[in-house]
């Protein structure tokens, strides 16, 4: 039986080729490339169809933390009357898009960075969504758009969960894991830390630079990541922290796995150096 395009059935039962859901199929080799999976779904997506929600933060090259999965569906936002429904490939939403909140990046079309925003505020947890909006406002927008997003849909699914992170944001973080933290202190209700604080030396001189500061108490918590494994990186993290102790300062450091698996323990950390 011969398939639009004249490719047989045969052909796509081929090992060459990878069958993401009905009627939607990519070579093998592409399977793997995001952008691939992004273009195939939108070829048999409805008249209209936008990337949005964790794809087109992908497309933004924003890192959403916290995901279940290291891959996820196609998301992407229909119009109200589409009968289109989710598959193994996409997840599909129905939400008004009026036309300046969608563009065009990488020749496809996906919600802009501010509808980006609004969108993932409905499915995610406050951290990630702070960590995200912290990117947002580094990268593409004013907090002025991301307040008009939200007077744009004031109500519904995710509404408070936006109002309550907004003001939290700040695009001087570095990190994604840094801005979960974050969170983990301002839900705790601690004072809130300066950002990417400079520590100098008697001299004025830079001594070191530290995620998140509290220097009326000589306190400074820092996020490592992975690259803080590295052999080269440790050691320098090592004596820098030695350089910091010596002048008096009292330095906490926390992985994923404090952050993730045991954010009560953080927290009480923090708040003893604080006291």
């Amino acid at each position: 039986m011969a398939l639009e395009g004249g490719t047989t059935e045969r052909q796509l039962r081929h090992p060459a080729v990878v069958r993401l859901s009905r009627d939607t199929y990519l070579p093998r080799s592409l399977a793997a490339e995001t952008s691939a999976r992004f273009a195939a779904v939108l070829l048999t997506a409805p008249p209209g169809a936008v990337l949005s929600h964790h794809t087109a933060a992908a497309l933004w090259g924003i890192e959403v933390p916290l995901q279940v999965t290291a891959v996820t569906p196609v998301h992407v936002t229909v119009p109200m009357g589409s009968r289109a429904e989710s598959r193994r490939d996409r997840s599909v939403h129905r939400t008004p898009l009026p036309e300046d909140d969608a563009t065009r990046r990488a020749g496809m079309p996906v919600t802009t960075p501010a509808r980006t925003w609004r969108d993932l505020a409905a499915v995610l947890q406050p951290s990630a969504l702070l960590a995200v909006t912290d990117q947002l406002l580094a990268r593409w927008c004013g907090r002025v758009e991301l307040e008009r997003q939200l007077a744009r849909r004031p109500t519904g699914r995710g509404s408070a969960r936006a109002r309550a992170v907004l003001p939290v944001a700040d695009p001087r973080a570095e990190s994604p894991m840094e801005s979960v933290l974050r969170w983990l202190l301002h839900e705790a209700r601690l004072p809130a830390p300066q950002l990417q604080y400079v520590v100098r030396d008697a001299h004025g001189r830079t001594a070191a630079r530290a995620d998140l500061a509290w220097p009326e108490r000589r306190l400074l918590v820092e996020f490592d990541g992975d690259v803080h494994r590295q052999r080269d990186v440790f050691v320098n993290d090592l004596r820098r922290q030695n350089r910091l102790v010596a002048a008096g300062w009292t330095v906490l450091r926390f992985t994923s796995a404090d952050v993730l698996g045991r954010p009560d323990d953080v927290i009480a950390e923090i708040r003893r150096a604080l006291r």
